[in-house]
This record gives structure tokens, C-alpha cells and sequence, in this order.
């Protein structure tokens, strides 16, 4: 599909780990922005050397891919991208990170475990934490780096109060914009019982992110790792994965088929697939906007640098950073496809008026979809009125190219039509008795046979108007030297000629009339589609927002009914405080939305009237003009008909009978 991954054979560094601190690579960069489909975003974390790269490799339909290692030493330095199509949903792009093990030896450093699993959770629609054995106290007290978040994320640039006005603390918010967490036991030998009954992967998580009762500090520091996975995360699933093979044969795991594994082994694996590839959400970011290859790129690279510069990363900060780059970018790709369908066009100029409104009406449509397709968070419509602007300035060039291409094929048909009435003055023709009778013969065949040409464009009027302006004084000089007419008849006939003058004029008014007629016309049809795909587009990212509060809200209700069966009062007061929250902002949100539609009416109303006093503006200046044409052209006429009349009562007079004559 368009806008699809490419081809890769294997996987590619997204971000370095060097010693100059965590870098994106350009090179991943250019293959995500080539990505124009939404991304599901599946991240692995975990401790180094329990087989991550393994999972990842099955995610991709592949046996290796990402380095599997079999030594102590870690393979993974960074985060490795894959990006494959989804297997089982079109049109969409499936993005594999395997990130570098925790607590390796080598780095020393124990904050850079830290921002690689940050980046995890920022950057993935699913996570999936891998680790090995049990899911133990101890197990949980090495994914102490989900506790360190509250202090590595900020969801908002500003800090927001409660009804109380107290400050509301951010973490409150990562449920609305984390990912599914899944956690992956690999090597799981036990049995899966509570209380000598057998429960399911996902009971067995359940059980043991079980919050203690009590305040010591003891238990203080037994419940919060467990406290903010079940706070943070929207949802959590579990895979408890046996042994793939036997420890003499894991060295060559990437090697084996998958006849030579354990089926208990592929049994779990499937399901982990199946689950992954169905389960996991396109990701999205602040506001619910879906993230495609191109912005998850930007949105990598904005993170990374957020990290380097010493600033925590915030949620709100960088989607409106990624909204600018997305934004211009989309409008610059809008331009670029109306200005490549613009280039067919040329090729045939000059073309009337009607078939260049037809193709910018299709060129300007295709390319307002396909920037309300790449942008969002379009506040207040700012880039798609650049859009328009530069569009109109566009269509403007356009049409004065066209013109001159008119102008310029005229110019040469009238020149040429007109050579054989030149050849004619300078041999003598029309310097004779009778000759203007002659002249204007040939002058009228002249314009039959300009106006039977086809294809003038939008200035064949105009043209023949002002080639017959610029030939009247010729006429005239042949008309007073033609010495078989009288002068009245040479009055006439000067008086006829300035007749046909306005008439042409006229003509070529109505012909600009039509122009400017079909340029209104194609403001306001314009300037009205846009309005509507704003407010569609305003419409859907309204949707996603309400759609993001409430899965954060259907999260912490469930998470509350679980705290009240269990008894813990005092952690269901402070998530209800957190429900109650949440519910002020969707009333908020329904107070904007109004507030918006209302200053959408407004606007739309204003606009309307500005287009349409420009309009106005544009008409009336040509109805003026065109009525003291038109009152020229009468007053031409209105002489003409006096003198002819006066010349009839004249011979009239001449014929009757003197009254004393004799009969």
C-alpha cells in the first residue's frame, strides 16, 4: 500500500548509545518519514541477556534479525527498529524496538537504563517487559524503573489544580497516554496456582502486583512499584513462557526450527503473537491523534533531544513540536502536488477559462485532502488557511501565465490574418475609388476567420479588440480617400465603424465578466469546502480526545471497583479524587467544544462576508464600466440613426414637386 514501510531485510539503529549521550540516526529517520501509515509501535524492555531479541524477531515473522547473543555480554546497544507491514491489519505499519538491556555491567552508568526504558513507554503502543523465572518481589523490585517516571515525564507544560485547588499530580495522567503492558516470563517452570488453584497468566500478574495494607515505610516501598504499574498502564497482560529448548541448544536458538522447539514453548509464543497483533493499538499521542511513520519519527527525535538538553520530556511540548513539523510539512507536500498537476496543465496553454477553473478545483481539492490526511492539531486553522493563500497565489500566477500564453498565440494569429491586407496597402489595393468598400471586406473575412479559430484562451476578445483600436486610424485613412463616396456616406460609415469598435469592446467586458464571475465563484465554492473540512477535521480530533479521556476513565473505574473489593479505602479515595478529575475534564471539554463551535460560526460568517464584499467589490466596479460602455455604444448608435434619418428626410424632400411648378 502507499505509504508503507519499505523493504528491510533486518532491523536498523533508531537511537545510538554513545558516549556522547543517546543520538537518533539519521538514516532510520528517512525511512520512517517515507512511512505515511498509521504505526502500531511494539517495544521490548528488560533485562539484558533474557532473550528480548528473540520475541522480537518472532513478532516480525522472522528467526532472526534482531542479535540474539549467547554469552553475558549484551547484544543490543540502543534501540533497533523493524519496521514490517502488520500482518493482520491493512494499511497499517507494525514498528518493532528492541531496546538495550538493563543493568548492564558495562555502562556503569544507571541513569542511561533509565531514559532507554522512558523511551520505551514514550515511544510504544505496546510494552512489553521481558524478564526471567517468577514474578517475584524480586522481579518487581528490578522494574524499579517504572517508579523513577513520575520524575522522567511530564504530561503538561503547566501545572493544573483540582477543584480544591490543589495541584493535581501528573502522573494521574500517564494512563491516558501510556501503553498496554504486557510482561513476558521467559523460562517459566512452576506451577501456576493460588491458594491450590490453577489460574491464568494474567491472574498470576494480578496476584502478584497485590497491594499490602499498611503505611510503614516497609510497605510503602513494597507497593509502589506495584502501585504505578497498575496506575499507569491502561492495560496488563501476562505470557508465562516454559523453556524453548534445552540449555545446551539455546546458543543456537535463532538457528532452530521450529520443529526442534518445545511446543509448550510455540503454544505460548503464538498466543503472544496473536495477542500483539490484535490487541495493540495504533500509536497515539496527547489528544488521541494517530501517530504515523513520519511523526513517530519526529516524535523519537524530539524526545532524544528533550533527554540530551537536560529537560524532562513533556507529553503536551512535544506533540504541539511535532505538530508544527507535521503541519508545515503537509501543507509543503499540498503545494507540491497542486503546483506537479499544475505542470500538465501548462503544457496546454492557452485553455478557456472553464476547463482552468476545472482542474484547479481538482488540483485544489486533492491537495486539501491530502493535507487534512498529514496534519492535526491544526490550532485554529492556521496552516490549511496557508494552504489556501498559497493555492489562491498559485492559481493567480496560473492564470496570468494563461493569459499571456493567450495573448501571446493571438497576437501572432491576428498578425498573421492580417498580412495579406498589409500586402494589399502597400501594393495599392484600397488607394482607389471603391477601395474602402474593398478594405472592409477583407477586414470583415479577417475576423470571420480569427473568431473560427478555436483554442484563443481567455483573451481572444480582448485581443481583436485592441487590433481593431490599433487599425481604426488606417481605416479611416482609407475611408476619407476613397473619392467614390459622399461625405455623408463616409460619416456613415465612420459612424458604423466606431459602432463595430464598442460592439468588440463590449465583447471583450463580457468575456473578462465571465472570468471574474468564475473567480468569485470559485472563492466562495472554495473558501466554503474548506470551512467544512475544518470543522470535519476539528469534528474527529474532538472524537479522539473524548475517546482517550474515556479509556482513561474506564481504567481507574475498574481499577477502583478492584481497590474497594480488596478493601483499600484509602487508595480508592485518591483514585476517586482522580475519577472526579477526569470527569471535570470532559465537562470542560463539552464547554469547549461549544465555545469552539460558536466561534466557528462566527468566523465562518466573517470570512464569508469578507469574500463576499471582495466579490461584490470586483462586481460592481465591472457593471459600472460596463454600463458606460453601453451608454457609448448608444449614443453612437443614437447618432447614426439621427443622421441617417435627417439623410432620408433630405431625399425625401428633393423627390416631391416644386408647389408652383406647372402640372
Amino acid at each position: 500500500m502507499s505509504g508503507g514501510p519499505p523493504s528491510m531485510p533486518a532491523p536498523v539503529c533508531l537511537i545510538e548509545n554513545t558516549d556522547r549521550g543517546l543520538q537518533t540516526v539519521g538514516s532510520a529517520l528517512e525511512i520512517l518519514q517515507g512511512i505515511q501509515q498509521p504505526v502500531v509501535v511494539v517495544a521490548v524492555v528488560g533485562l539484558y541477556r533474557t532473550g528480548k531479541s528473540y520475541l522480537m524477531n518472532r513478532l516480525a515473522g522472522q528467526t532472526s534479525g534482531f542479535a540474539l547473543g549467547s554469552t553475558i555480554e549484551s547484544k543490543t546497544k540502543g534501540i533497533w527498529m523493524w519496521c514490517v507491514p502488520h500482518p493482520s491489519k491493512p494499511g497499517h505499519t507494525l514498528v518493532l524496538l528492541d531496546t538495550e538491556g538493563l543493568g548492564d555491567v558495562d555502562k556503569g552508568d544507571s541513569k542511561n537504563d533509565a531514559w532507554i526504558f522512558c523511551l520505551g513507554v514514550l515511544l510504544s503502543s505496546t510494552l512489553v517487559y521481558n524478564s526471567r523465572g517468577t514474578i517475584d518481589n524480586q522481579a518487581v523490585e528490578k522494574l524499579h524503573y517504572v517508579t523513577e517516571l513520575t520524575n522522567q515525564i511530564r504530561t503538561k507544560s503547566e501545572v493544573t489544580h483540582d477543584e480544591d485547588g490543589e495541584e493535581v499530580p501528573q502522573d494521574t495522567e500517564f494512563v491516558r497516554f501510556f501503553p498496554g503492558f504486557v510482561w513476558a516470563v521467559r523460562d517459566f517452570t512452576l506451577e501456576r496456582k493460588i491458594d491450590g488453584r490453577d489460574v491464568s497468566d494474567d491472574e498470576y500478574l494480578d496476584f502478584a502486583l497485590h497491594l499490602k495494607k499498611g503505611l510503614t515505610p516497609k510497605v510503602m516501598n513494597y507497593n509502589l512499584p506495584r502501585q504505578c504499574i497498575r496506575n499507569f498502564f491502561p492495560t496488563r497482560r501476562c505470557f508465562t513462557f516454559p523453556f524453548p529448548t534445552t540449555s545446551e541448544n539455546m546458543k543456537h536458538l535463532d538457528s532452530m526450527s521450529e520443529s526442534e522447539l518445545c511446543p509448550d514453548f510455540l503454544r505460548v509464543a503464538d498466543r503472544f503473537c496473536t495477542y500483539v497483533f490484535t490487541e495493540s493499538r495504533v500509536k497515539t499521542v496527547q489528544g488521541g491523534h494517530r501517530v504515523t511513520g513520519s511523526r513517530f519519527g519526529h516524535l523519537a527525535r524530539i524526545y532524544v533531544n528533550t533527554i540530551n538538553s537536560g529537560e524532562i520530556p513533556c507529553l503536551e511540548n512535544a506533540v504541539v513540536a511535532m505538530a508544527e513539523i507535521e503541519n508545515q510539512s503537509a501543507m509543503n507536500e499540498g503545494l507540491r502536488l497542486y503546483e506537479q498537476g499544475t505542470e500538465q496543465l501548462k503544457a496546454k496553454f492557452p485553455t478557456d477559462l472553464e476547463s482552468l477553473s476545472s482542474e484547479h478545483n481538482r488540483l485544489s481539492t486533492m491537495a486539501t485532502k491530502e493535507f487534512l490526511k498529514r496534519s492535526f492539531k491544526d490550532e485554529g486553522g492556521k496552516y490549511m488557511a496557508q494552504l489556501a493563500e498559497k493555492i489562491a497565489e498559485l492559481f493567480d500566477q496560473l492564470t496570468n501565465r494563461n493569459m499571456e500564453a493567450s495573448d501571446q498565440l493571438c497576437r501572432k494569429l491576428l498578425s498573421d490574418l492580417y498580412t495579406p491586407i498589409a500586402t494589399s496597402i502597400e501594393q495599392g489595393v484600397y488607394a482607389k475609388p471603391g477601395g474602402y468598400e474593398i478594405y472592409r471586406r477583407d477586414r470583415d473575412a479577417m475576423e470571420d476567420k480569427y473568431r473560427q479559430q478555436g483554442n484563443k484562451g481567455m483573451k481572444g476578445e480582448e485581443m481583436l479588440e485592441e487590433f481593431l483600436q490599433e487599425k481604426n486610424a488606417e481605416a479611416n485613412s482609407i475611408l476619407m480617400a476613397d473619392e467614390r463616396l459622399t461625405d455623408a456616406e463616409k460619416q456613415n460609415a465612420e459612424n458604423a465603424q466606431q459602432v463595430a469598435l464598442l460592439e468588440q469592446a463590449n465583447r471583450a467586458a463580457e468575456q473578462e465578466c465571465r472570468r471574474l464571475e468564475s473567480l468569485v465563484q470559485e472563492e466562495m465554492r472554495s473558501h466554503e469546502e474548506n470551512l467544512q473540512r475544518l470543522k470535519e477535521k476539528q469534528q474527529e480530533e474532538v472524537a479522539l480526545l473524548a475517546a482517550e479521556q474515556q479509556r482513561a476513565l474506564e481504567s481507574k473505574l475498574a481499577e477502583q471497583k478492584e481497590l474497594l473489593r480488596r478493601g483499600f479505602a484509602d487508595q480508592e479515595e485518591v483514585l476517586q479524587a482522580e475519577i472526579r478529575q477526569l470527569r471535570r475534564e470532559q465537562e470542560e471539554r463539552a464547554r469547549e467544544e461549544a465555545r469552539m463551535r460558536s466561534e466557528e460560526q462566527m468566523r465562518s460568517t466573517m470570512e464569508t462576508m469578507q469574500v463576499l464584499n471582495s466579490a461584490v467589490g470586483h462586481y460592481y466596479d465591472y457593471k459600472q464600466k460596463r454600463e458606460l460602455r453601453l451608454a457609448e455604444q448608444h449614443n453612437a448608435r443614437k447618432q447614426k440613426y439621427t443622421y441617417m434619418n435627417k439623410k432620408l428626410q433630405a431625399q425625401q424632400q428633393a423627390q416631391k414637386p416644386n408647389a408652383g411648378s406647372p402640372v
